[in-house]
């Protein structure tokens, strides 16, 4: 039975989190706003760091930040988090 390099399997496991966490971070936004069909969320690797931008309907961009920004804190937190798991820098940017 032959393996796969270790490269090949790390990269599938890194796109799976990339996918898994723009997957939770738009489930999460869903339930925050109230058009929950305009949230959408871009990826865009760079050099060094994935950057996920979530997009919400202009008039629910204060619900996703939440007071004082604690909830775009709490979903910043949950990205970084993630991509320390994955061994790579995830960075989430809420579009205005």
């Amino acid at each position: 039975m032959m393996h796969a390099p270790a490269d090949v399997g790390s990269l599938v496991t890194r796109r799976e989190a990339e996918s898994d966490v723009a997957e939770l971070l738009e489930w999460i936004a869903r339930r925050l706003v109230d058009e929950p069909d305009a949230v959408r969320v871009e990826t865009e690797e760079r050099e060094d760091a994935v950057v996920f931008r979530l997009h919400v309907a202009p008039d629910d961009v204060g619900k996703v930040i939440g007071r004082q920004g604690r909830l775009a804190r709490a979903l910043r937190s949950i990205v970084r988090a993630a991509g320390a798991r994955a061994d790579r820098r995830f960075v989430l940017e809420i579009a205005d």
